[in-house]
Order: C-alpha cells, then structure tokens, then sequence
C-alpha cells in the first residue's frame, strides 16, 4: 500500500439490488436510474433518469463510519468525516442550461468548501437534450460556460474528475452530484489526449473543467466519462466497434498512467447512445478486460453527437 492509501479508507461503491435502496447508517449514497425507480424522502437516495440497459440495481457507496446526512435548500448532502457525497438538481433558467450550471455548481462549491470534506474528487452531470443546437448554442458547450462561471470561487489547485451525459426525458432540468473528501486527490491525465481544458476553440467558448480521472487518497482511481478521443479529435464516426477499441486503448493509457492496470477491481459504467448496441458493448468490455468487475449499461447520449460510447467507474490501484 502507497503512502497515500493510508491518508483515507477506501470507499466502497457496488452495484447491488434495487431493495438496498433503504440505506444503512453505514450508507453515503444510493443512486438508482430510469423512471420506475423511486427515490423517496432520505437525502442519500438520488434518481438518474437514464433508463438501465441491463438487470435493474442501484448504485451504492457505503463507509467504513456512521454517516449524517440532511438537506440545504436544493442542495441534499451525506458525510462520515472522511467523504461526503452532495447533489442538487434545478429547473433550467428560462430554457438556459448555462444559467442552470451557474447556479448549481456556485451552491455546491460554497457547501463542499464549508464543509469537513472541502476537496471534490469526482462530478457526474445529466442534462436533457445535451446535443441540441450548432456550433457555441450547443446545449453541451452552454453547460460549460455556466459550469465554469459557477465554479470561478472554487479554491482546489486542480479540477475533479467529471462525467457529462444526455437524457431523453424530456424534463430540462439539471443534474449534478459528485463526491468530496477530506483529502485532495491527485489528477491524472491520459497521454493519448489533450488534457480538457486545454481544448482549442473549434469545441466551443470555454473549454471543459475536468481531469481525465483523480486518484484518491485511499488509492483508487476515479475515471472520468472516456470515449474515442485522441489528442482533442473524436475517432471513427459512427462506427461502433472502432470506437469501442479505442475508449478502451484510452481507459488503458489513463489507469497505467497512474501505475494501475485497467479492469483490475473495477466498477464500471458504460453510457450508449443507441440501445440497440448495448450488447456489443458489454461483450467488448469483458473481451478487453478479463479481472473486470461489474459493469453497468445505461442508455445516454454522449457530449460530442458523433460519438456512441463513453465509460467511466473507479477502480483501485494497489493490491
């Protein structure tokens, strides 16, 4: 174990049935996807609206300490001391998307840097329609306007890891939820890639505000959404299979950066655009990485529209 491992407990994330949405005193969050899941009133319960492509589960992170957990406004937060999970989701500013960002990411700055887990880690964000528009007007490149205004305050040295999805219901309103600690990670970047931030302008205004992943105080590695991008250009337009090999080249690259090996202890997710290939991707996945842990395959559509396939999760990086 690294000298880092022993700064904070590993955090346990799973996949288990959706009847562990009562969750424990042990329990930091539970997230559940699609339209027949139902929340409830505890804080720690969250519904993503991207429908599952495979046997319905939650999402569950559970702590080695008793967590407190309430609400602020629109904010709802977890914490045990080491970690703390908060999410908030509002209606979109007259149809603005970026204006929703805005809003959302500057109270959840302000609450994870008064609060006894001040550095973010990792940020997932779900917005309707997420392709929607051409050129600057793009729904995705709005979001990120907005999420770099809303985090302008933001103290860390580094941005977090992140993932950005599109659902098909309909309902515009915005979506984030991520998780702190006690401890600031350490970003990693993908040497196939142009690190994020660091976009030309050809993909928009403001260019993304995340790393490629964020390792974390207890060795494990958080992996933002990665897909068939290399250098800042997305690979092999509309062709799945291709685009499949070199997500997961990129997934190799990222996890030996930071001295892991890709599929070892995972939980991952897999977001894809058309149902219909879902199949193919798990098949792809378990082919590629033979350790693999669980995966899970949700139906959403990707921040660049000719892309078909992102994947994300976390993975540990010593034995």
């Amino acid at each position: 174990m690294s000298p880092a491992a022993a700064r904070l407990p590993p955090l346990e994330m799973r996949y288990e049935p959706v009847t562990a949405a009562v969750p424990g005193d042990d329990v930091l969050a539970v997230i559940g996807y699609g339209a027949a899941f139902e929340s409830g009133t505890d804080p720690r319960v969250l519904r993503v609206a991207l429908e599952p492509m495979s046997q319905p589960c939650v999402e569950v992170w559970r702590s080695t300490a008793r967590v407190e957990h309430g609400r602020s406004g629109d904010l709802r937060w977890s914490h045990d001391g080491d970690y703390g999970f908060f999410a908030i989701e509002i209606d979109e500013i007259d149809g603005d998307v970026g204006a929703a960002a805005q809003v959302a990411y500057r109270q959840l700055v302000e609450h994870v840097e008064a609060s006894t887990t001040p550095h973010i880690l990792r940020l997932w964000n779900f917005i309707d329609a997420i392709n929607e528009g051409d050129g600057d007007d793009e729904r995705y490149r709005r979001f990120c306007e907005g999420r770099a205004r809303g985090m302008a305050q933001f103290h860390d040295a580094c941005y977090p890891a992140a993932t950005a999805i599109g659902g098909h219901d309909g309902r515009r309103r915005l979506l984030v939820y991520g998780l702190s600690a006690r401890e600031a990670g350490t970003p990693i970047e993908n040497p196939r890639q142009v690190s994020a931030w660091r976009y030309p302008r050809q993909y928009g205004r403001t260019a993304p505000t995340f790393a490629r992943a964020m390792s974390t105080p207890a060795d494990q590695l958080l992996i933002s959404g990665t897909a068939a991008v290399v250098g800042h250009a997305s690979q092999h337009e509309q062709d799945l299979r291709a685009q499949i090999s070199e997500t997961l080249a990129n997934l190799d690259s990222l996890v030996a950066a930071a001295q892991g090996r890709f599929g070892e202890r995972a939980v991952l997710k897999a977001y894809v655009r058309d149902a219909a290939d879902a199949q193919a991707v798990k098949q792809a996945i378990a082919d590629h990485a033979a350790q693999l842990g669980e995966v899970l395959l949700l139906r959403g559509d990707i921040c660049r529209r000719e892309l078909l396939v992102e994947i994300d999760g976390m993975q540990g990086l010593s034995a």
